[in-house]
């Protein structure tokens, strides 16, 4: 079995005292995971970091057997997007921790893999974490739960839509959502207008709408938490509400 391709590095395992076992995600491949012979070498440890962009070929005795990573190139090095920004930091080992424990190997990504190139695209933006909410979003709709945000679930406009159900994740129009506001989300207007530049509180109640409904429908049922790191990008944008 050969493969070749390009990706995005969300996880490094050390395999013994130079090599290592690399997650990616790829445009075309999905999720794989292949072991990296020297990856843990000085000449290449600047290649081999959580968020680099590589190329490869990939070479498997039987399908069924971990892909052998060669001609590893570096086609884009994020380092120094991350590099002094905890605030960042915590957003790309969110962002990986969720791609390893929800997606399955050679899965076809679709829509997701397009949320997170923008989010390393953006990642020198004022608005980088809208991006991130970008991708919670589609992880949604990647996972088979995703938000229902095209119209009302009670009288099927698509007029007014202010709310969503947490219990349904479905819109609900203000007129009929309104007595019940402090049970219910605030509508995702930014997502469905795809504006990125929304004001922060806009941004902290998407991410703790996704957020729930991640943990909800799809960790708690297979016994996993949402990332510790995630949980501060709440924090953040808490304290720039308060600036």
């Amino acid at each position: 079995m050969q493969v070749s391709g390009e990706g995005y590095i969300i996880k490094i395992r050390n395999h013994g005292e130079k090599s290592a076992i690399v997650t990616l995600v790829c445009p075309e491949l999905g999720k794989i995971v292949g072991y990296a012979n020297g990856a843990l070498n000085k000449r290449n440890l600047g290649t081999y970091q959580l968020g680099n962009y590589i190329s490869f070929n990939g070479y498997a005795r039987v399908e069924e057997n971990m892909l052998s990573l060669k001609g590893v190139e570096l086609v884009h090095s994020h380092a120094a997007d991350f590099m002094l920004e905890n605030e960042k930091i915590e957003a790309l080992i969110s962002m990986s921790r969720l791609l390893d424990i929800c997606v399955a190997e050679n899965d076809d990504l679709g829509n997701l893999f397009n949320s997170i190139d923008d989010f390393f695209k953006h990642l020198d933006e004022p608005n980088w974490l809208v991006y991130y909410s970008f991708f919670e979003f589609y992880l949604l709709e990647f996972l088979g739960i995703g938000l229902d945000i095209s119209e009302c679930a009670v009288t099927g406009s698509r007029e007014n839509l202010r709310y969503i159900s947490p219990k349904t994740g479905r819109a609900v129009c203000e007129k009929v959502g309104a007595p019940y506001s402090d049970k219910l989300y605030a509508y995702p207007q930014y997502i469905a207008e795809r504006n990125y530049l929304p004001a922060t509180a806009e941004i902290a109640n998407v991410l703790e709408m996704t957020g729930s409904f991640l943990n909800k429908n799809f960790l708690m049922q297979h016994n996993l938490q949402l990332p510790e790191n995630r949980a501060n990008l709440l924090h953040i944008l808490a304290l720039s509400q308060k600036m």
